[in-house]
């Protein structure tokens, strides 16, 4: 039976790129024929690696969703699947819509099946995103006042400690007066770090994998015994515009983190892919570089897993909960952002950085 209304096989024409809906095609036999942009975020694998190999080589097909194909192409009738949980092998699983429709093309290429996956988490993390974003300003703004409301006072208390020392000769009692110095020293530093960073990036050209192994390096010589570190690079990242000491500060809060939630047996993947047509903070960018630090440690509390970007939130009785703000803070300096997964057993950071164009960067510069 033929279905007057199936589509005719489309070509891989550049703007399929520009759609925010992941599309793939198929052979009869489920072999990837074509697939867009965003259908390679979804399965967390390029085209040029995938495209004529089986689709159950990539995405987890059970036997509900077989029998569903199959009966698609043999009665030749298009089908809607909705909310169905998906099981990329190599990426994050996903909840979507999926209509699934027979193709017509010429003798030679025989049935095909055109999916279409309209991701509904994609939906949600952009609207948890800008409600992180909202909280994220007000308590910016919170921290602000009360960090000036702190130092006034410290600065007086400093200066009066240092002109009664200067009064005092007695060595034991100078001694108390220092206390109060360094101790008001260290408020204040605290206050400063709260407030996150104060300078614009300086942007040049940044070498994301030099940057991650550089952070590697500097975290190897003091891991702890029993825990390992390692990387997993996309080799094809490009440059980008960047602030290189604020990245390589930003990373390094991160694998810290991860480090002080492991014991023995831990282990830390510092990872680098790419992602196509991807939405950063109501921005849509054709290209965003995601540099993750992933560990297998037991996870975030659940009830504190919503605010750890807010500072003076933590986990651990000695942690200072400004690590993740901080790190936060200088990620969104390059207009970008930090997202947080985490069960027991695997938690992941995930920097995304907008990668601009190069005739962008020399428009702007």
């Amino acid at each position: 039976m033929n279905n007057p209304a199936a589509k005719s096989v489309p070509a891989p024409w550049p703007w399929w790129d520009d759609l925010s809906t992941a599309v793939l095609v198929t052979d009869g036999e489920l072999r990837l024929v074509s697939l867009n942009s965003a259908a390679e975020v979804l399965l967390g694998l390029s085209r040029e690696r995938i495209v004529g190999h089986g689709l159950g080589q990539w995405l987890r097909l059970d036997r509900s969703l077989s029998s569903r194909l199959r009966s698609v192409l043999s009665l030749d009738q298009p089908m809607t699947l909705r909310a169905r949980q998906m099981e990329p092998l190599r990426a994050d699983p996903f909840l979507a819509d999926i209509t699934i429709t027979p193709l017509h093309g010429d003798d030679d290429q025989g049935a095909q099946l055109l999916f279409e996956l309209n991701a509904i988490d994609r939906h949600e993390r952009i609207s948890r995103e800008e409600q992180l974003q909202k909280q994220q300003a007000i308590t910016r703004a919170v921290t602000r006042g009360l960090a000036h409301e702190i130092k006034n006072p410290l600065g007086g208390l400093r200066g009066a400690a240092q002109l009664l020392a200067s009064e005092l000769d007695d060595d034991g009692l100078k001694e108390y007066t220092g206390i109060i110095i360094r101790e008001a020293d260290r408020l204040r530093g605290l206050v400063d770090r709260m407030l996150g960073p104060h300078n614009l990036p300086r942007l040049e050209a940044v070498n994301l994998h030099e940057v991650l192994e550089h952070v590697r390096g500097l975290v190897s010589v003091q891991l702890p015994l029993g825990l390992k570190i390692r990387g997993d690079y996309d080799p094809s990242i490009p440059n980008v515009q960047a602030d290189r000491d604020m990245l390589v500060q930003a990373i390094l809060n991160l694998v810290q983190n991860a480090v002080q939630a492991l014991s023995d047996g831990g282990e830390i993947t510092l990872v680098s892919r790419v992602l196509r047509q991807y939405t950063i903070s109501g921005h849509r960018h054709r290209l965003v570089a995601r540099l993750s630090v992933r560990d297998n440690g037991p996870g975030i509390p659940e009830e504190i897993r919503e605010r750890i970007f807010f500072p003076m939130v933590t986990g651990r009785a000695a942690g200072t909960g400004l690590g993740l703000p901080i790190a936060q803070s200088l990620i969104q300096l390059h207009n970008g952002l930090i997202e947080c997964r985490s069960r027991p057993g695997s938690t992941s950071f995930d920097i995304l950085l907008p990668i601009e164009p190069q005739d962008a960067q020399e428009a702007n510069d």
